[in-house]
């Protein structure tokens, strides 16, 4: 179980680097100003900004030491795992003038909610033979874990061993994880690719092979306007973020392919980006800005960058597609845009904005790494209409 440990002291409380949180120290990282670099902790004001980090532990457990109150230690925010506390207002922290002060909380009884979690099902041996065979044929390792994981819970909610595994038990698994864990069209497709490589090339015994698929949803990508982006990057004084964002905007890259980017990766000279090993295992080279250019000699000339582009924590490994994404979600909140999308909308709205200069299709295409015009050709139903030289009747009456 992860814990974060908070030490209060007269006027500040300190947080020592949350290595067991990444995700949660990156959240904080970007968010506040606290950060203390020589010491490697965050440091508190014992006022608002306390309540304002207990707020961002939600659902993680955490430890108040504080030696000077009558309780030198409280154990808080335990609510979502096996125990449960009683009264339910023991496990928030008091507000106002009573903030992480050192009064004794109520008497805290505990006892269990909810079923205990069902026992695994799928042999520690079939797993090892499922995931030989996905590396056997060069699956990349997170759709080797995605495998990995479909099956077990298969067999955990069924709480069957493989062999016991029948048609109807795959049928029964699918819709149960669509109506009480809300799955998409796409990851019933992929639990039921999952299955299927499994029982085909594993067990050797193909009970999933009358499995009919779902329907993908067909969905149009959402797309920035030009006055947004340019708030967003105008917005940004992270160069590290800007240049992120930026990147992923004017080469349409993909945000695996823009975290994993190198020094190397970069031809300032031809103003191209080289991506190594993009989506299916491809190579491919897509233009790179000139003012995105500029931006990259004086970041990696200011940083020393000469391995990762963008370094993440460790330094020896690059940026997390989380950390990405809350890059993204940030900006975007700073930017007062209130549009649901992710950072893989920067890639849409570069297509869209190409589309929407003349470019020809299959140009577009091939900077996109699409293998199937298909794919590009549904920017054509959210490119402007007068681009597309099409004119609604409307405008030929009024």
């Amino acid at each position: 179980m992860e814990v974060v440990y908070l030490f209060c002291e007269p006027d500040v409380v300190r947080v020592p680097y949350l290595q067991c949180n990444h995700h949660l120290f990156s959240r904080l990282f970007m968010q506040s100003r606290a950060w203390d670099k020589s010491q490697r902790q965050f440091l508190f004001k014992r006022d608002k900004s306390a309540e304002w980090f207990c707020r961002m532990l939600s659902g993680i457990p955490f430890v108040l030491v504080d030696k000077n109150a009558s309780s030198p230690i409280r154990i808080l925010g335990l609510k979502g795992y096996p125990w449960k506390e009683l009264p339910r207002e023991a496990t928030s922290l008091p507000t106002g003038k009573n903030a992480l002060s050192g009064s004794r909380p109520p008497e805290v009884k505990y006892t269990m909610m909810g079923p205990r979690p069902l026992p695994e099902k799928f042999p520690e041996h079939w797993r090892a033979k499922l995931e030989e065979e996905l590396r056997a044929r060069k699956y990349s390792l997170h759709t080797i874990r995605l495998y990995v994981h479909y099956n077990r819970l298969l067999c955990r909610l069924l709480q069957k061993p493989p062999e016991e595994v029948c048609g109807a038990d795959i049928t029964r698994f699918l819709a149960s994880v669509e109506k009480d864990r809300e799955y998409s069209a796409s990851s019933i497709n992929l639990a039921i690719s999952a299955t299927k490589f499994f029982y085909k090339f594993v067990l050797k015994n193909d009970v999933s092979r009358e499995q009919r698929r779902p329907r993908n949803d067909k969905r149009l990508p959402v797309v920035l306007s030009k006055e947004e982006l340019s708030r967003i990057f105008a917005l940004e004084n992270n160069p590290k973020h800007r240049l992120l964002l930026m990147l992923v905007y004017s080469s349409g890259l993909r945000v695996s392919e823009v975290v994993a980017l190198k020094k190397e990766h970069i031809d300032l000279a031809r103003n191209v980006i080289n991506v190594r090993m993009g989506k299916g295992r491809k190579d491919r080279c897509t233009i790179l800005s000139e003012k995105a250019a500029c931006f990259i000699g004086e970041y990696c000339s200011f940083y020393g960058i000469k391995g990762w582009i963008f370094p993440g924590l460790p330094p020896t490994r690059h940026l997390s597609i989380r950390s990405a994404q809350n890059i993204f979600n940030n900006a975007l909140n700073r930017a007062k845009i209130g549009k649901q999308t992710s950072i893989h909308s920067l890639r849409h709205t570069f297509a869209t904005h190409l589309l929407e200069s003349g470019t020809d299709i299959r140009y577009i295409q091939t900077l996109l790494g699409h293998a199937n015009l298909r794919t590009t050709e549904r920017y054509t139903h959210i490119a402007r209409r007068s681009v597309l030289q099409i004119r609604s009747p409307l405008d030929s009456i009024l």
